[in-house]
């Protein structure tokens, strides 16, 4: 097996990658867990002849969704984020800072 300086910044890129996929996919197993027990919760609830098809059955999943799906931007389209654009600025203006 080979090893790795931690201290190089390919090593530290890939750890931080790392870091945010482990982070995406405990959220999205979150969604699914919670979501799931949810949706058996208003099965169970419902009246006889009541659809589920109803919005306040997926008020919880809708919203939790769209931030599921920001996470996955930001963690699997990392080039097109403006977040990661603003980290590189920021390592530079400090980096700048330190040699001075």
């Amino acid at each position: 097996m080979e090893t790795y300086d931690e201290n190089d910044i390919r090593y530290q890129q890939a750890k931080r990658q790392v870091e945010g996929l482990r982070g995406f996919y405990g959220h999205l197993f979150s969604y699914i867990a919670v979501n799931t027990m949810i949706v058996v919760y208003n099965i169970k609830q419902l009246e006889h002849g009541e659809s589920y098809f109803q919005f306040k059955h997926f008020f919880t999943a809708t919203f939790w969704g769209i931030g599921l799906v920001a996470h996955a931007i930001i963690t699997f389209l990392p080039n097109i984020s403006f977040v990661k654009n603003w980290e590189e600025k920021k390592i530079r203006k400090l980096m700048e800072k330190e040699k001075n």
